[in-house]
């Protein structure tokens, strides 16, 4: 559980292409996350991957299912520590976070994700991966006091 803080944490100082931008989560808020991953995870609502090298977590991935009329659908997340990008893990990781989800999350069909404009080795990872643009989100993300698109980007599994 330390573990898994520290990590979220320093992302989140990085304050790169994440949803943290600099806020610190608690041992408690942790705590509270991992139990409720857990139960989706148990309930076949999610799958959670993390990569760890040397007994730290470096890498970490999921796909969280959507409900009701979007159930068939999943959203998609990754992130790397910084010394860990750019070696291949991350596109190894998104792999196998797809693979698990189609055989683990029953009707999961569509795969989604927003990613920051600027973030061009994001966006030709992700299409690289056959995920397909679909829209932009004007001023849908926030990074560094100051508004970016989102890019809006599916992937049929």
């Amino acid at each position: 559980m330390e573990q898994l803080l520290k990590y979220i944490n320093t992302l989140s100082d990085e304050r790169t292409f994440i949803r943290y931008q600099g806020e610190h989560e608690t041992l408690e808020s942790e705590k509270k996350y991992l139990k409720k991953k857990l139960d989706e995870i148990k309930n076949k609502k999610t799958v959670h991957l993390l990569v760890v090298h040397n007994g730290k977590i470096v890498g970490a991935s999921d796909i969280n299912m959507r409900d009701k009329t979007e159930k068939h659908i999943g959203l998609f997340g990754i992130a790397m520590a910084k010394d860990f990008r750019g070696e291949g893990i991350g596109k190894l990781l998104m792999d196998l976070v797809l693979k698990e989800a189609k055989k683990e999350l029953e009707g999961f069909k569509i795969a989604v994700l927003e990613v920051y404009s600027t973030n061009n080795i994001a966006t030709k990872l992700y299409s690289k991966m056959g995920f397909i643009e679909y829209g932009i989100l004007p001023n849908g993300v926030s990074r560094n006091n100051t508004f970016e698109d989102a890019i809006l980007m599916y992937k049929n599994v």
